[in-house]
């Protein structure tokens, strides 16, 4: 499936990161050399994406969108230069699938891909694509292996057939249900290419876990109706939402980044020799 729209969630409130988010959006955490919101949008334009839609809340719109669009706008960001932006402002904090929902007049009935502005996929590591390649119609899911207590903080996936060693059915889905109520070990990992059906679903949807319209929810509905597949990707996204993942985000991508790399190794090599 050809896919060149991205919707980007990026209108939650940061509230785990606090105080360094009271006035500064989660999004424009700094993670390295660009804020977190960039790193998911460069991934989206690897991945294919054309356009990207970016959900976003009201009174840090304007902060975000002078990141983007100021000082020349995305012209002067090599990745986005391209790139058609367009942002949406979810006006109350009703949950991830009403988030999307509000994409849906500028997704205009095309299938998208969804990727969560919070998590960094580890450079080199392809989902998009794969995620692309495993539809034959039906929305993906992307799916990784999760640890016991890890099924208490992310949508679970019910499997149904194995289609080959990395696609599976999905046949419902459970939010953050807990080892006790796993449906799976596979859990889903923050990225997404949904058929337009889905809006309907999301429209469809009442407040679910934690009073708010949760996307797994649509997801499970898709899947109970067997339009729903997981493809197995073999990584963990970068949760750049928490304090303590987003040190171990900044100490992963400052290994690898060309710019800091060899100092950065050498400063984390001094710190454990001393410690």
């Amino acid at each position: 499936m050809n896919v060149e729209v991205a919707v980007v969630p990026a209108a939650g409130r940061g509230t785990r990161m606090m105080d360094a988010t009271r006035v500064v959006p989660k999004a424009l955490l700094p993670v390295i050399d660009r804020p977190a919101l960039q790193w998911v949008l460069q991934e989206a334009v690897a991945g294919g994406a054309v356009e990207l839609i970016v959900v976003v809340s009201p009174g840090v719109d304007d902060l975000i969108f002078s990141h983007f669009e100021g000082m020349g706008g995305v012209d002067r960001i090599g990745d986005l230069r391209d790139v058609r932006i367009r942002w949406v402002v979810q006006e109350r904090p009703l949950g991830l699938g009403d988030a999307v929902l509000r994409a849906r007049e500028a997704v205009a009935g095309r299938p998208f891909h969804c990727l969560l502005g919070d998590n960094i996929m580890p450079p080199g590591v392809p989902c998009l694509g794969p995620m692309a390649t495993a539809s034959d119609g039906r929305s993906v899911v992307a799916l990784r292996e999760m640890t016991a207590a890890e099924t208490s903080a992310y949508g679970v996936a019910e499997l149904g057939e194995w289609l080959d060693e990395s696609v599976v059915e999905i046949v419902g889905a459970v939010e953050k249900p807990g080892p006790e109520a796993a449906p799976s070990h596979l859990g889903f990992l923050g990225r997404y290419l949904f058929t337009p059906e889905v809006f309907d679903l999301l429209e469809e949807l009442e407040p679910g876990y934690g009073g708010e319209v949760q996307l797994t929810d649509a997801i499970r509905m898709l899947a109970e109706g067997g339009r729903c597949l997981g493809a197995v990707i073999d990584a963990a996204p970068l949760d750049v939402g928490n304090p303590a993942s987003y040190l171990e985000a900044i100490t992963l991508l400052g290994l690898q980044h060309p710019a800091t790399a060899t100092r950065y190794r050498a400063f984390i090599e001094s710190v454990i020799a001393g410690g």
